[in-house]
């Protein structure tokens, strides 16, 4: 069966991103980095990097390689959180260095784009019309996700 992962590839500074990654996101784990020992397009033998990596129970790769296209909107990753002070915590660490965008989406200060949500939005998006306009007008208003927020727009008590 054909296992299908999910490919980064850094301008600069791979290994800090993995380690900030992998220290930051409950269930991951760095699997192994190593320099790539031929000659490439992008550098000498050493000089281009490789690492596997665990992040939230995917699996990943990475490649310092230098400069190629930057990351874009067309890619993010995804963490779904429980509660409120996990899309705090994972929103400050994130957006340290990099910018905040709207809707629950921020880069990082690598460049990567990143959409930190509560697991409970689709449930709560997918209730009956006048309650998922509700939802979905709270969350375009938003910046980063605010639950109660959400919940309340969900049960028609927002103000």
């Amino acid at each position: 069966m054909a296992r299908v992962k999910q490919h980064l590839w850094f301008e600069k500074d791979m290994e800090a991103a993995v380690r900030f990654y992998t220290g930051l996101i409950p269930g991951s784990a760095l699997d192994w980095i190593t320099p790539l020992p031929a000659d490439t397009p992008s550098g000498p033998a050493g000089s281009v990097r490789l690492a596997a990596f665990t992040l939230g129970g995917q699996q990943y790769m990475a490649i310092d390689a230098g400069p190629m296209e930057p990351f874009n909107h067309a890619f993010s990753i995804i963490v779904e959180c429980d509660d409120q002070a996990e899309i705090d915590r994972l929103w400050a660490a994130l957006s340290e260095g990099g910018a905040v965008e709207q809707c629950g989406w921020l880069r990082d200060r690598w460049g990567l784009s990143w959409q930190i949500v509560p697991r409970r939005l689709g449930e709560l998006m997918m209730g009956d019309p006048a309650q998922s306009k509700r939802v979905a007008e709270a969350m375009l208003k938003m910046v980063k996700f605010d639950i109660a927020t959400l919940e309340a727009a969900a049960s028609g008590n927002a103000g």
